[in-house]
Formats: structure tokens, C-alpha cells, sequence
């Protein structure tokens, strides 16, 4: 496992140079999902894929921009990532993520044994969660990750990531959304997930919510490239990670590129979710 990191950590650095150094614009071609790529999407991936495949612990490696997966002869663990979550937001300056989730013996909720992503943004940081969610953040001058500190979520947040487009939200979610705004909780959305929930995160708690819609009932976001790792850092930081009814790392993935509804937060924001949602179903 520590190899592993160890290797992420080398994608994260190349990835962040390549952010400031590459060309941003688009490509002729989508990726498996069928999201239009940006070059930086195309390269990062190339990255991660150098990396994690001279890595001898593991076994097989798929990417959010693959259909398919890359098999090893020998290796233990199944490496799902994305290489650059949020893309779109590079050619308006905002930060955008690697998100990493490795598996053992399969790609459902159950398998995944820790999680990695990376924050690239006016500094480099990187979340790694296994037995507990450790922060560590790049030093350029040596060009090393250096621990910073442990993250534990409170019971209890204040900010609010609400996403999916309002015009297809359904009526008891939309309601669920602006109790919470009555409650004084405060917008914090910028469209990329990976900046977004880490600031819930080192904030200590609040809700993202990526609910089910009219047009999209099973949710954008991907199971094994976006919700399993992060539903498993926020198991770790004390934290819950739910579709709207059950636990996410409960679920089945049907397919590499299956998609949920998912809400990420605190005990408190959670637990007003399960009750909006009970019975809607």
C-alpha cells in the first residue's frame, strides 16, 4: 500500500507541473462517460497510468477516461482513478483534483481498502485515508509531501455544497436543501468535487450533496473513480458517505463507469438526509 502511495505522490507532482506548464484546450474525443477531454485530462492520465503500472503491487489499474481496464500478471491491488476531476475548471483558474481509490479483489464498495486524492490549487495538497485521513502538503522547494495533520470531521457543519442542476432537483430535495439554508448554512460550490468536499473536510463538516435527478435518477457521479474513495475518507474522518438510503460503500458497482446518487458530510447533515429520503423510493 505504501508503494502505492508512494507512487501517487510522484503522478500528483507531474500532474501539478503539467497544470501549470500545458496546453488547456479541448481535444476531439470524450472520455468513456462521454465528457469532452481537455488535453490535461489526456495527459494526466498518461501520468497516472506510467506510474501505477511500474508499481509491482498492483494488479490492475481503470481510469474514468478508459471503457476498459489494464491487467497485470502479478500485483494484489485494482487502482480506480480519476486523473483530473474537475478539468473544465482549469482555463477559468479554479482548483480541481486526482482522486485514487484502491481495491482488493474487486471494484465494489466492500473492496476498498484506502483512498487517495489531491487538491491542486494555490498550494498542492494531498488526502490519504486508510486506517485514519491524514494531510500532507507539497513543499516545492524540496519537492516532497509533508504531513500536516490529521483530519476528523465534527458532529456538526456549516457549510453547504448542493449540486446537480436545480431545474431537475426533485421537490423533497429541494426543500431538504433550503431548510439547511434557514438553518444558516453557508454556500460553498465551485462545481469540482475534489475542492469542494476537501474543504468540508478541513472546515470539519457540512453536507455535498450530488442527489439523483428528473433527467439523471441514477446521479453523475462515478461510483469506483469518485464516491467509493470519498465515501471511505469520510468514513474515516468520522464522517458518512450515503446514496439518499443507504451506506455507499455498501453497493454494488454494475458496471466500471456506474454512476449514484451521493451526499458526503457530517453525523448531523446525514442523518437530515436519510430523513428526507426515507419513503421516496
Amino acid at each position: 500500500m505504501t508503494e502505492i502511495i508512494d507512487s501517487i505522490k510522484k503522478i500528483a507532482i507531474e500532474i501539478s507541473d503539467a497544470i501549470k506548464s500545458k496546453d488547456t484546450g479541448k481535444v476531439e474525443s470524450t472520455n468513456a462517460s462521454g465528457d469532452i477531454q481537455v488535453k490535461l485530462d489526456v495527459i494526466s492520465d498518461e501520468i497516472a497510468e506510467k506510474y501505477l503500472l511500474d508499481t509491482s503491487s498492483v494488479k490492475e489499474i481503470i481510469s474514468e477516461e478508459k471503457e476498459k481496464p489494464i491487467t497485470k500478471e502479478s500485483g494484489k491491488y485494482f487502482v480506480a482513478y480519476d486523473p483530473l476531476d474537475g478539468s473544465s475548471l482549469i482555463d477559468v483558474d479554479l482548483s480541481v483534483g486526482s482522486i485514487f481509490g484502491i481495491y482488493e479483489n474487486g471494484y465494489d464498495g466492500e473492496d476498498i481498502k484506502a483512498a487517495v486524492y489531491v487538491v491542486y490549487g494555490p498550494r498542492v495538497e494531498m488526502v490519504v485515508a486508510r486506517d485514519v485521513v491524514e494531510l500532507f502538503r507539497l513543499n516545492e522547494k524540496t519537492n516532497e509531501f509533508e504531513f500536516i495533520k490529521e483530519l476528523k470531521l465534527e458532529k456538526k457543519g456549516k457549510i453547504l455544497g448542493p449540486g446537480g442542476t436545480q431545474k431537475y432537483w426533485y421537490p423533497y430535495h429541494k426543500e431538504m436543501i433550503d431548510n439547511f439554508f434557514k438553518e444558516g448554512y453557508r454556500l460553498r460550490y465551485s462545481g469540482g468535487m475534489v475542492p469542494d468536499l476537501h474543504q468540508i473536510l478541513l472546515k470539519g463538516g457540512g453536507l455535498f450533496a450530488y442527489p439523483g435527478t428528473e433527467d439523471k435518477p441514477k446521479g453523475k457521479l462515478r461510483k469506483l473513480f469518485e464516491v467509493f474513495p470519498f465515501a471511505y475518507v469520510y468514513k474515516k474522518a468520522g464522517g458518512f458517505g450515503v446514496d439518499g438510503y443507504n451506506d455507499l460503500l455498501t453497493l454494488k458497482a454494475e458496471h466500471y463507469h456506474d454512476t449514484t446518487p451521493c451526499f458526503f458530510g457530517s453525523e448531523y447533515e446525514i442523518n437530515k438526509v436519510l430523513q428526507t429520503y426515507k419513503g421516496q423510493k
